[in-house]
């Protein structure tokens, strides 16, 4: 399984599945991330934490907890 914080800056992807449950995973979905959407990977955080996304037009700030839910091809 391949998750957010396994992508390299620069790369565009595509989101396979969001795991984790209830009001988690409806903030993700809520942000535009959903089954076969594209995020393009914009900035990593030295640390990891947060990361930078280009996702349907707009900029998304997601904290390493976060990007671990969801799954990319």
């Amino acid at each position: 399984m391949r998750t957010f914080k396994d992508a390299k800056i620069g790369e565009t992807v595509k989101v396979v599945r969001l795991h984790g449950e209830g009001a988690v995973k409806r903030r993700i979905m809520d942000m535009g991330i959903t089954r076969g959407t594209e995020v393009y990977i914009r900035k990593i955080a030295p640390l990891g934490d947060p990361l930078e996304v280009t996702v349907r037009g707009y900029e998304l700030t997601l904290r390493k907890a976060d990007a671990d839910m969801i799954e990319i091809e």
